[in-house]
């Protein structure tokens, strides 16, 4: 068995069993603290797909996190409230069950993906990344200047969303919808790195010229991968919302892109599991530096630096090697 094989179990049963023994330690702060680190770890997911497998290097990426956000902040605005979004021409209401307010996420934020690569595409480079960073920075000024929803301060929610069956409101079952989600992604994520488009797609960043060669347009795969990104993104953002309850601007803003792709280099760029070892250690520095100092994010960058320098793979490259990607 592969050594990325046997961390990437070691991950997933950490961040399973640590809630568990915080169930029975009566510590419900430590199943929110994962929790938050799953979600973000999905955040991550969405970002390494254009990042790790298409080389396309996004700062604007908090744009489809905010909007997943704010979809849910909307949706279920307009419920608690019992007024409607929409009265004519069709009448839309507002709805607490989190499978739609989901499907609402996923497709505002492949929707949003697609018109901002569509445009963003055309260029390469530092181009596309100013690009897709100004496209997030009119995301975050749209939302500050929304007074409908709150505008710089924000969107609360009172009570969380509802799913079939179970009680959101517990920290336990909450985690388990969000754990359940990530092992979707990462399953949903592993198949298309192996699929005929995913190989296609990781040509395509090596050598674009021989990908056109051979009658494939690259173009059209960047464009389907960052819509994808886009869509695993929103969901991450409606599931961050759900969990604190709130949705504001700041989830737009750029430093919330620049946390997500902290996130795939600390866990290593290109590695399916890469952004959940990240996301995890990310929390668990945030938590454990956050007690030493209000400016931990000192010490983060210091961490960062070491990562970029001495372990170009994150920390998989670190614990593994070189061992082939996408496992």
């Amino acid at each position: 068995m592969k050594r990325e094989t046997i961390l990437n179990a070691v991950i997933l049963l950490a961040l399973l069993m640590l809630p568990v023994w915080a169930l029975f330690a009566d510590e419900p702060f430590l199943i929110t603290l994962t929790t938050r680190a799953v979600i973000l770890a999905i955040a991550g997911i969405g970002l390494n797909f254009a990042l790790g497998f298409g080389g396309l290097v996004s700062l604007g990426h908090a744009a489809f996190f905010g909007l997943g956000g704010y979809a849910m902040g909307i949706l279920a605005y307009h419920a608690q409230n019992y007024t409607p979004m929409m009265e004519w021409p069709l009448l839309i209401e507002g709805t607490k069950s989190m499978p739609l307010i989901w499907l609402v996420a996923i497709v505002t934020g492949a929707l949003a993906a697609l018109v901002i690569g569509a445009l963003s595409l055309r260029t390469t480079g530092v181009y596309f990344i100013m690009i897709t960073l100004a496209f997030g920075q009119m995301f975050y000024y749209f939302a500050i200047s929304w007074p409908a929803y709150g505008g710089e301060d924000g969107l609360s929610i009172y009570v969380r969303n509802g799913f079939p069956g179970l009680n959101t409101m517990d920290p336990i079952q909450f985690f388990a919808i969000c754990y359940v989600l990530l092992l979707i992604v990462l399953f949903g994520t592993w198949r298309a790195a192996r699929s005929p488009f995913g190989l296609m797609l990781g040509a395509a960043r090596q050598n674009p010229d021989r990908v056109q060669a051979v009658g494939q347009v690259p173009y059209r795969l960047y464009l389907t991968a960052f819509t994808i990104s886009g869509a695993i993104t929103g969901l991450a953002g409606a599931l961050f919302a759900d969990l604190n309850r709130f949705v504001s601007p700041a989830m737009l803003s750029w430093q919330t892109s620049g946390e997500i792709m902290v996130f795939v280099i600390l866990g290593g760029v290109g590695r399916v599991f890469g952004p959940v070892a990240g996301a995890a250690l990310f929390i668990l520095l945030e938590h454990s530096l956050g007690g030493l100092s209000e400016f931990w994010h000192i010490y983060l960058g210091a961490i960062l630096l070491g990562v970029v320098l001495f372990a170009r793979g994150g920390l998989y490259g670190l614990i593994v090697g070189r061992e082939v990607a996408h496992d």
